[in-house]
């Protein structure tokens, strides 16, 4: 995925953010009081659908209460009180959330329940920033999706291998995280039935 920011500007709110998101081909976050274009490649968009698709098949399956998105802001801020507008490749929010205001924009002040980042060269994002403003909102369960092992070994060891980490919240509201390769099959709290393996999104 590539980025790609705007000329320098008066900062904006993410109130503005969504009304200003311009009408053209890619998905944008607020970044800084910016707007940031994201640009996925095909691989991206295909490892991201695969993903929301396999949580779309356990909704309709077991009749569960989610909404399953890749284009739902979400209202997040960084440790210093920045205000961020941020787009994960795949969301999955409470149905009733969702649906309580159904003529508003796409945007969430209420905590996701998943949200799913497939790491680009900007891998720093998700594995940092979002990190950290995702546990700081209160998203219950965080995938970083990064298939093409571009972190740094000690996220990844060494040798690099491609892997899927799984941040869950705990009860004081802190991370705890497990890594998942190979054949492993990755196990969600949200879906606890899900049968996808990391070798299965890799070969999507």
């Amino acid at each position: 995925m590539t980025l790609t920011t705007s000329q320098p500007r008066q900062k904006l709110t993410l109130a503005q953010f969504v009304e200003q998101l311009p009408d053209r081909e890619g998905c944008y976050e607020l970044v800084n009081g910016e707007i940031v274009r994201k640009l996925a490649t095909r691989k991206h968009e295909i490892i991201a659908e695969l993903i929301a698709d396999s949580f779309k098949d356990e909704v309709k399956r077991l009749k569960l209460n989610y909404w399953v998105s890749g284009r739902i802001a979400i209202a997040t801020e960084t440790k210093d009180g920045v205000a961020q507008g941020r787009n994960p490749d795949v969301s999955v929010v409470d149905r009733d959330i969702w649906e309580a205001n159904p003529s508003a924009y796409s945007a969430l002040f209420e905590p996701l329940q998943v949200a799913v980042e497939v790491v680009s060269t900007n891998w720093e994002d998700d594995y940092v920033d979002k990190l950290d403003e995702y546990q700081r909102f209160g998203i219950r369960e965080y995938w970083i999706v990064d298939y093409l092992a571009i972190a740094s070994r000690s996220y990844l060891g060494n040798p690099k291998e491609a892997a899927i980490f799984v941040y869950l919240l705990d009860e004081n509201g802190v991370y705890g995280s497990q890594i998942y390769r190979g054949s492993d099959r990755i196990i969600s709290a949200t879906f606890p039935e899900l049968n996808l393996t990391v070798e299965q999104i890799l070969k999507a």
